[in-house]
């Protein structure tokens, strides 16, 4: 009988596929056109940062729209075809047009900020008008909000190019507990861009597996229990999963109001600085947004070498000890957080995961409230997750190949909001991970974060048997509804491993500074290699 702590992480980390399960369904969108051999020559998107690119288009030395197609032809090159992916699901039909009129703008004059003419790619449960806003899961195939997102609307309002959407764990990992992470039956098995035959981690798989294969610039992702964390860490990316409420949560297909965001995923910390500045907003339809004012405008100020010296810092032991190589690379960070002027001292979590079974109480009730009231609100083809449940048992071939529904199930026979099951469980897993949880220690111990190796390496990718999950260092931050912020710390068999770091509610900026000093010292980050397998 698997544990509610497995069935949590189980469920958010999750799998499933379409007609062809080896590789999905054919993307639709903007297709790579042709380009200059001279233009495809100086356009060279390999880890090319988005800060680099910015400061390339500044002096005149790269447009908007040569970098907008060369990750289009990269996208057809490793994503459709060679390694193929998987990882981007539909491109923008206008992602070219608007490079364009962005180019127009910078040459009349007008740039609108640091993300000016960047290619982004988003998660495909965020609304994107004119695209499919789909879960992953075919049942929404058909499903194109009219409407931006409050977040998409901000990106383009800040210049970025919305490139396309990228595939993930179906219905974010909340439909079975027994799902396979990267699998969606509208999208097919996304690969881990580092070994194949593992897994890239979820429920923004697709996000992590693209950014780290360098077919964006930059990502957003979307998080309830680790869904930006573990993609991120397993793909080699610095991902930041913020304050609940500082990002809006308006347009994306929800799982918990308690515990639900989205955030940067990028290959430095700089980019998701860059990132964070674009999406961090005040929405009056976000019941968890942060008050007017006070928010910083630009979080890449917080960037300095220096940015550990000083800090007190809480190692949290209690997430190790489950592989001995991220043991060994957790321990090489300690002394790199020691060489740059950290004091690094030992904590311990009186309420450790205790929170488990009220979270998952909490996510199923909240889950049934909140998609029931986005799938009427954006006009969805189905009305509610009863009539979702009937779709797929009439469509079990092609939706549920692997796993079904539990949770979906579990979820509709529960009652609303107001049930005093619900009430006790919000309660007590917010205070079980927050105020005698990550809050205590941080408060009782006078500390500036805690920090520990942010989860296992990529296990292997199993339909039959599902995620192989062994540890983690995120959930606590997750429930408390806090930042945390993975970095790149070393590599097991050539598999990436991330460094977490977690602070308290509105702290993103001081946790940008601190993993931005992390990164500067290590280079962790390798570029992924493709390798079909482990081979040592």
């Amino acid at each position: 009988m698997k544990t509610v702590q497995w069935m949590v992480r189980a469920a958010l980390l999750g799998v499933a596929c379409v007609g062809a399960c080896d590789g999905g369904a054919a993307k639709s969108g903007a297709r790579p056109a042709d380009a200059s051999t001279v233009a495809r020559e100086r356009t060279d998107v390999v880890e090319l940062s988005a800060a680099d690119a910015r400061d390339r288009m500044v002096k005149g030395t790269l447009t908007a729209r040569e970098l907008t197609q060369a990750y289009l032809d990269r996208i057809a090159q490793i994503d459709d075809a060679g390694p193929r992916l998987d990882a981007v699901i539909e491109l923008s039909p206008r992602a070219l047009a608007d490079a364009e009129a962005l180019d127009a703008e910078r040459r009349a004059g007008k740039v609108r900020g640091a993300l000016h003419g960047i290619p982004v790619l988003i998660k495909d449960n965020i609304d994107v008008a004119g695209m499919v806003n789909s879960a992953g899961s075919l049942a929404l195939a058909d499903h194109r909000p009219k409407e931006d997102a409050f977040l998409v609307a901000r990106l383009r309002a800040a210049g970025a190019v919305i490139l396309g959407k990228t595939n993930l764990s179906e219905w974010a990992n909340f439909r079975s507990t027994r799902a396979t992470s990267g699998w969606s039956s509208r999208g097919g098995q996304t690969k881990n861009p580092y070994v194949l035959d593992r897994n890239p981690c979820g429920s923004s798989s697709g996000a992590g597996t693209a950014i780290a294969a360098s077919l964006g610039a930059i990502g957003v992702g979307t998080e309830t229990d680790g869904s930006i964390i573990c993609p991120s860490a397993v793909n080699g990316l610095v991902g930041l999963k913020p304050t609940v409420g500082l990002v809006s949560r308006s347009g994306i297909i929800p799982i918990s109001i308690s515990q639900d965001t989205a955030g940067p995923m990028a290959r430095t910390v700089t980019d998701a600085a860059l990132l964070l500045s674009a999406l961090a907003a005040v929405d009056p339809a976000d019941p968890a947004a942060p008050k007017e004012g006070g928010l910083p405008t630009d979080y890449t100020t917080f960037l300095k070498p220096g940015a550990l010296k000083g800090k007190r810092l809480g190692v949290l032991r209690q997430a190790m000890g489950y592989h001995p190589d991220v043991d060994r690379a957790a321990e090489a960070s300690l002394t790199t957080l020691r060489a740059q002027g950290a004091e690094v001292v030992d904590v311990e979590m009186a309420t450790y995961h205790r929170w488990d079974n009220p979270e998952l109480t909490v996510m199923l009730y909240e889950f049934k409230d909140g998609l029931n009231a986005y799938l009427r609100r954006s006009g969805a083809p189905h009305a509610s997750l009863s009539a979702l449940i009937a779709w797929n048992e009439a469509h079990a071939e092609t939706v549920m190949p692997f796993f079904g529904q539990e949770l979906f199930e579990k979820a509709a026979a529960l009652g609303p909001l107001t049930d005093a099951e619900y009430l006790e469980a919000r309660e007590s897993a917010r205070r079980l991970a927050g105020k005698e949880g990550l809050l205590a220690i941080l408060d009782g111990g006078k500390l500036d974060a805690v920090v520990a190796p942010s989860m296992a390496p990529a296990w292997l990718t199993d339909h039959v048997l599902g995620d192989h999950f062994v540890g983690e260092s995120y959930a606590v931050a997750a429930v408390a509804g806090t930042p945390s912020i993975t970095v790149p710390m070393g590599d097991s068999h050539g598999l990436p491993l991330g460094f977490v770091f977690m602070g308290r509610a509105y702290s993103e900026g001081e946790l940008l500074g601190m993993a931005f000093a992390f990164e500067q010292s290590t280079k962790a980050r390798r570029a992924p290699a493709f390798e079909p397998t482990l081979r040592r």
